[in-house]
């Protein structure tokens, strides 16, 4: 199957290093895919600064200013639309999408998640994890369904818990494993290797 183009909207609510990671792949020809927008639901997220520097075009939405959940999902909706993605890409986004958003981009919404899912989902996976007395941890990349942090798996990375880390180390050593495996995930999708029909149909043993 011949490789195509990804082209991308990134949705974003803080720093954006898992962005910067895709931007340097795109960059260095390792990824197929070119970012159209990065959207934000907040105006200090520094991942806009990374959109501006890498020429990308860079929104923000605030859920703030509308009455209801409903009425800014449908304007992020529209907002995304517009750019006509292949993939809406959600890095590190932290807001939870009602399923009339999702149901607009099946099969096209992807997510990076700090946990071994189905374990761990929602937040605090780090303390979570040591927590529980885990002695591995680490991030999947997954299609984003109605239901949080069940859609399937396109990739997952493993590192080990040691006896001196606390969430703030455990954090660093996840998100150095994000920065690699969310590239790979969406550059497989370019390649045809993995799409969420076929997820759905021949689930993970």
């Amino acid at each position: 199957m011949p490789v195509r183009i990804l082209n991308l909207v990134a949705l974003i609510s803080g720093r954006g290093s898992n962005l910067q990671s895709i931007i340097e792949r795109i960059n260095e020809g390792r990824l197929d895919a070119k970012i159209a927008a990065v959207i934000s639901d907040r105006e200090q997220a520094y991942g806009l600064v990374r959109a501006r520097a890498a020429g990308i075009a860079g929104l923000v939405i605030r859920p703030e200013v509308y009455a209801r959940k409903a009425e800014y999902e449908n304007e992020l909706a529209q907002a995304v639309a517009n750019y006509n993605p292949d993939l809406v890409i959600l890095a590190g986004f932290m807001r939870i999408l009602g399923g009339q958003f999702v149901q607009q981009f099946h099969g096209r919404l992807v997510n990076i998640h700090p946990s071994l899912l189905p374990n761990y989902k929602g937040l605090n996976t780090h303390q979570r994890v040591l927590d529980a007395g885990d002695k591995t941890h680490g991030a999947t990349v997954h299609f984003v369904t109605a239901q949080l942090d069940a859609g399937p798996t396109i990739i997952q990375a493993q590192v080990a818990v040691d006896a001196h880390d606390d969430a703030a180390t455990l954090r660093q050593k996840v998100l150095r494993e994000e920065h690699k495996i969310y590239p790979r995930a969406i550059q497989w999708i370019a390649e045809g290797k993995v799409n969420f029909a076929h997820l759905i149909k021949t689930p993970a043993a």
